[in-house]
């Protein structure tokens, strides 16, 4: 078959038959391109967007499990890090005295005052503070010593069973002596359901 067959080929459908072999052949490869083709192109382009989703999801899954093998790993040492927060927090919990306990608790800081040899100007309690779980009760001081005697008053105070914080601690001379002006914190635990005790 040469060039001049193929321009003189009858294209009527009818007269395939009567169309030399490599003709056919030509048809055939084309029509079955075509079908071939088509098949990627409306079925498999699906399959392979699909395809891409899945690898994006599945990379992101790998990165979560690398996240979560990573805290597994450490998980234990969490928990004990978690337990001994738990018994931290206990023992500084008792270091809070309940409502019983701040009269006491008020006596021994002006006792720890007297005792360092201070003289009291003020000691105003002011009105207690509710927090998360405790309660913060501000008292108002003004001692009048010497700075010895200060240093000591602020080291009996930090010494104290409980846990008393001062505040806004300020020194001026008095002749001889010093005032020191502060505001004394101690906190008082509020009961397991949220309330005063």
């Amino acid at each position: 078959m040469n060039l001049s067959d193929l321009n003189n080929l009858d294209l009527d459908v009818n007269n395939i038959g009567n169309w030399p072999i490599v003709a056919k052949l030509i048809v055939v490869v084309l029509v079955c391109a075509l079908v071939v083709g088509g098949v990627i192109w409306f079925d498999t382009s699906d399959q392979v967007a699909q395809l891409e989703r899945i690898k994006k999801e599945e990379d992101t899954l790998k990165q979560r499990v690398t996240i979560k093998a990573a805290k597994a790993a450490i998980l234990d040492q969490l928990k004990e890090q978690l337990d001994q927060m738990r018994t931290d927090f206990k023992k500084l919990s008792r270091q809070l005295p309940n409502k019983t306990e701040i009269p006491e608790l008020l006596i021994d800081i002006s006792q720890t005052g007297l005792a360092s040899g201070l003289e009291f100007e003020l000691f105003r309690p002011q009105p207690e503070s509710p927090k998360e779980f405790y309660a913060e009760l501000p008292i108002q001081i003004r001692v009048v010593g010497n700075y010895h005697e200060l240093g000591n008053f602020v080291s009996g105070v930090a010494a104290l069973p409980r846990i008393v914080t001062l505040h806004n601690i300020t020194l001026s001379p008095k002749g001889d002596t010093m005032v020191m002006t502060a505001t004394a914190k101690t906190y008082r635990r509020l009961d397991e359901t949220g309330g005063r005790k």
